[in-house]
Formats: structure tokens, sequence, C-alpha cells
């Protein structure tokens, strides 16, 4: 398993920090995926016809983004919890939470950062997913509400896609209860041995 330090991750001071910071730069971050498969590809131990990706919250948002630039190179995807269109994202998040969203991710209220936000969405470019999905997402999430999932499950499904979906019903953001996380586990367990060990999808 690796785990990138894409732009925008923390630990590297402020400046890195920064760096995908505003709907111009958000897909900077996932080009570093590019490069981090481009790296990985060359590696004589590992098996390239095996790679996929998973992600959880922003990181979720990473995992459908790596999904639809990336879907030649990965047999599946386990999106958690995950951010599929930023602008019902920001319109639907709790309002404690939205300015500080506007700030890293962009403004749904000015019409260019609008559109731009639509443009890279995962939710917009769908048809370029063509791998396996599992999705897993709380019914009472306050940050990531449930509708980022069922909007891009149905777009997927809507296209013949195959999509594995967990609804915890009486949990929030990432699962807290254990019957939640073991069943999670035990899906994940369960759609990596079919997706990655398997005939696939």
């Amino acid at each position: 398993m690796f785990f990138p330090n894409v732009r925008g991750s923390s630990g590297f001071g402020k400046r890195f920090v920064n760096l995908d910071n505003g709907p111009f730069k958000r897909e900077d971050s996932v080009k570093d995926i590019g490069a981090f498969l481009d790296a990985l590809v060359k590696d004589p131990t590992l098996d390239p016809a095996r790679f996929a990706v998973t992600g959880v919250s922003y990181g979720g948002y990473m995992c459908y983004a790596t999904a639809t630039h990336y879907s030649p190179r990965l047999k599946g995807a386990n999106c958690y919890v995950a951010i599929s269109n930023f602008v019902t994202f920001l319109e639907n998040t709790q309002s404690y939470r939205r300015d500080l969203r506007r700030v890293e991710y962009g403004d749904e209220r000015d019409p260019k950062q609008r559109a731009k936000l639509i443009e890279i969405s995962p939710l917009t470019s769908v048809d370029k997913i063509n791998l396996p999905l599992l999705i897993a997402t709380g019914g009472n999430d306050p940050r990531v509400p449930a509708s980022e999932a069922d909007q891009i499950i149905k777009a997927v499904r809507g296209k013949g896609g195959t999509v594995w979906h967990l609804l915890a019903q009486n949990d929030g953001h990432v699962f807290r209860k254990k019957e939640n996380e073991d069943y999670y586990f035990w899906a994940s367990v369960l759609f990596w041995k079919q997706m990655l060990l398997g005939g696939g999808r």
C-alpha cells in the first residue's frame, strides 16, 4: 500500500498545503497521482495490472478524480464518504463548515468559480469512470451528505457501470459504530479480492 502526499497535504509547510487551493488549482493534486502511477509502473516488484485506489473524505474526492482521469490504469476504486460534485457539496454541507471549505475549494456563488467547480467535479466526467466502484457513506453525515454518493451511483449505474454501495443509515462522517466498521472492512476485503485477485467486474 502506498500513501502519496499530493499537493495540498499537510506536514510540508504552509506553501505546500495551499498549492491546490481554489478550483483552478484543484486538479494539480490529481496530476500528482498520475506522476505517482508513472513511478509505480516502473517498479519491477509491482504488478501494474493490479493497481487500485482508495480514499476517505477529501481523499474520497481524490479517489473519484483518479477514477475519472486514470481508469485504464486501475482495477477498482473504493471511495468512502466522498465529494462527487463540489457545487452540491458546498450547497449541502453544514453551514458552519461552508466558509472554510470555500476558501479551500472555491466559492460556488461566484459564476467563474462555480463553472470551474462543476467542470472539475467527478460527477461531470462520470463517462470516464470505467472501473468498478465501492462507495460507502453515512446516512447522517453532516460534512459530506449521502446525496453526494447517491448522485454518482445513479450516474455510473445509469451508464451500465458497476457500483457496490454501502450506506450506514445510523452513522456519520467515517463510520464510528463497530457493526458498520466491520461491515465496511469485510465488504472492502471482498471487493478487493474480486477486483484484484479474481475476474474483476
